[in-house]
């Protein structure tokens, strides 16, 4: 059955989704992803590599901040589809402004500089390099004493 595209693909699906997880956010059509900020972290050798999906969000939307060993993403978007007929009238008019954000410890010895972060397809790519902790208090060294 073909419905007309102001309802999205699948309403009906996320309709009954609130009554299996009532917990679930409110999806609002037209949002640039309705599971936000999914993220993959693979760890390798030397590091730790984060893929966070960002559909519909540009870099410049994206900022990324490490604060107390805490490394925070966020993002913000202002869409606003605005439909004319030839006669200027509207026929369809949706705006969606939202923003969200997810923090990762990362661990307080990692500096702005170790990070690395690229953002293509809709996706931020950040590696984090593995640091060994230094630990917060130094050992004593005692020289022993012949006698």
């Amino acid at each position: 059955m073909l419905m007309p595209s102001i309802f999205g693909e699948n309403l009906f699906d996320e309709f009954f989704d609130d009554f299996v997880r009532p917990t679930r956010r409110v999806v609002r059509y037209n949002t640039p992803s309705t599971t936000i900020m999914k993220t993959d972290v693979k760890e390798t050798e030397g590091s730790y590599e984060l893929d966070i999906d960002l559909p519909g969000y540009k870099k410049e939307d994206v900022k990324a901040e490490l604060k107390d060993g805490y490394l925070t993403i966020s993002a913000a978007t202002n869409t606003n589809n605005d439909q004319k007929d030839e006669n200027g009238k509207y026929i369809r008019r949706e705006r969606y402004y939202g923003n969200c954000s997810r923090s990762f410890y990362v661990g307080e010895n990692i500096t702005q500089e170790d990070i690395k972060a690229r953002f293509e397809d809709g996706i931020l790519k950040i590696v984090v390099p593995k640091k060994e902790a230094k630990p917060a208090v130094e050992e004593k060294k005692y020289i022993s004493i012949e006698g």
